[in-house]
């Protein structure tokens, strides 16, 4: 799955030298992030604009319309992350409002779809990672600021200074014991 900053997403396979599907063509807002679930049925594509898209994969025509898009912050959507089987989803941008790191239900209307926005990262979130056997949601913002959240409590738990820039990688090991940050310095 490739996206570019011109706004085309496109989807290929090992072997073949053209493109299997084109979901979105030039022209639309640049790609910020794009992650397959875990199932591999469903790819979703975040925006310079703050949307969020998410395909079907197994499409059989050449310009699939997303099943699903929705504006997750009024600025700028910058990561996302799938939660259990694809139906709940994380997003991390920059919101008017500092709502920058937010939980929606795929599965109702976009109009109900917010289940919870957490206010935090002045200036934006920049990148987000999920940790599914804690149930936790870690972020990072432009200020170098982490923020770890309990996504059953619907709570912020800690917040720290982790860099003097802003965080720009998460990664978590397997175990789920530790994680690490990178960031623009």
């Amino acid at each position: 799955l490739t996206g570019a900053q011109d706004g085309s997403v496109r989807m290929f396979e090992w072997t073949r030298p053209q493109q299997l599907v084109c979901f979105q063509q030039a022209g639309n807002a640049r790609v910020t992030r794009m992650y397959f679930n875990s199932q591999g049925n469903k790819c979703g594509v975040a925006d310079g604009e703050g949307f969020l898209s998410i395909w079907q994969v197994n499409q059989t025509t050449s310009n699939p319309k997303p099943y699903l898009s929705w504006q997750c912050h009024s600025k700028t959507t910058s990561d996302f992350a799938f939660i259990t089987s694809s139906s709940l989803v994380a997003t991390s941008g920059q919101s008017n409002d500092n709502r920058n790191v937010c939980l929606w239900d795929t599965l109702v209307s976009s109009g109900n779809s917010l289940i919870h926005a957490f206010t935090c990262h002045d200036h934006g979130a920049t990148v987000l990672q999920y940790a599914p056997k804690h149930q936790l949601l870690i972020s990072g913002g432009r200020k170098g600021y982490i923020c770890i959240f309990d996504i059953r409590q619907r709570q912020i738990l800690f917040t720290f200074q982790a860099h003097e820039s802003a965080v720009k990688a998460l990664a978590l090991d397997p175990s789920e014991d530790y994680f690490v940050t990178g960031s623009a310095e």
